[in-house]
């Protein structure tokens, strides 16, 4: 387990890292493409650029929060839930948890937590093992 302990203090970009190129992904085909996003999401044109924008903002602000302010890391957690509520209320509560199939909830539920972890926490996350080397 020491060896385990001893990376601890790096976990943090496991997650950090799995969300921001999801968010990425999703966000920038919405700055992109907007007009063709709008039609398929039956979504306004400007709320699909502002989706984009806290999806592609997320990302940048939970990736800087890794090295640095711990404010950003709880700003990107905070952009990240806002759109997670809106995607889960929006399109997939409806049609239930399993996200097999479906288009259920299950994982924008597990994005939406991990994403309030880092909200809640901020960068307490970076530095677990400190506390422990005393």
């Amino acid at each position: 387990m020491n060896q385990l302990d001893k990376l601890s203090g790096i976990a943090h970009w496991l997650p950090r890292l799995s969300l921001a190129a999801t968010f990425i992904y999703h966000g920038y085909p919405k700055l992109l493409s907007s007009s063709a996003v709008s039609e398929g999401m039956g979504m306004p044109v400007f709320l699909i650029i502002l989706v984009g924008l806290a999806e592609i903002g997320g990302a940048l602000l939970i990736l800087w929060g890794g090295f640095g302010p711990d404010w950003a890391t709880r700003l990107g957690g905070l952009l990240f839930a806002a759109v997670m509520i809106g995607a889960i209320f929006i399109v997939h509560a409806q049609n239930g948890w399993n996200s097999i199939g479906n288009a259920g909830m299950e994982f924008q539920v597990l994005i939406l937590s991990v994403s309030l972890l880092f909200a809640f926490k901020g960068n307490v996350l970076n530095n677990a093992n400190k506390a422990s080397e005393g």
